[in-house]
């Protein structure tokens, strides 16, 4: 009961009371400290205030829901001035061809569950509202269900006229 309680907490009510997002790794790119299947919460942060190493998801492309995950390695401007980071997957050997902006990022890392993410894929993304809400009502259930049972016990065992009988 406490693991399904602690998954539901880290994978579920975390993320949704954070305004987090959670995406799935599929390649190695990320391999040496996030393998594929790893479970990645990211938290939206301001761009300003994004570092050297920290991880963020961002969109590759306008209007596409197609996204990545890497690793910022740098920082750089267009001619116009804007602010951009240069980014690099920790398994890949040069950085990524093109520089992110900042409408592009989704969020930073928050936190990450190895091999989680497989679950959450095999759930399908446009389900996983319906998936979350039924997990909830079921741990609601058997908590109290196991409540309810430990509470006749108890009630059982302090009632004089059951134990007379």
């Amino acid at each position: 009961m406490l693991v399904a309680l602690f998954a539901a907490l880290v994978l579920i009510v975390v993320p949704v009371a954070t305004g987090s997002q959670t995406y799935t790794i599929l390649t190695k790119s990320m391999a040496q400290h996030y393998p594929p299947g790893t479970f990645m919460v990211m938290k939206p942060a301001p761009f300003d205030e994004l570092k050297y190493g920290d991880v963020i998801t961002f969109q590759l492309y306008s209007g596409r829901p197609d996204v990545e995950t890497h690793r910022i390695v740098g920082f750089g401007s267009t001619q116009s001035g804007e602010k951009t980071l240069i980014t690099k997957g920790d398994n890949n050997g040069a950085n990524d061809p093109e520089p992110i902006r900042a409408i592009q990022v989704k969020g930073k890392l928050f936190y990450a569950v190895p091999y989680v993410g497989f679950v959450a894929n095999f759930l399908g993304n446009s389900d996983r509202e319906m998936w979350t809400v039924i997990a909830a009502v079921a741990l609601i259930g058997y908590g109290s269900i196991t409540v309810y049972k430990s509470m006749r016990k108890t009630r059982k065992q302090d009632d004089p006229a059951a134990e007379a009988a």
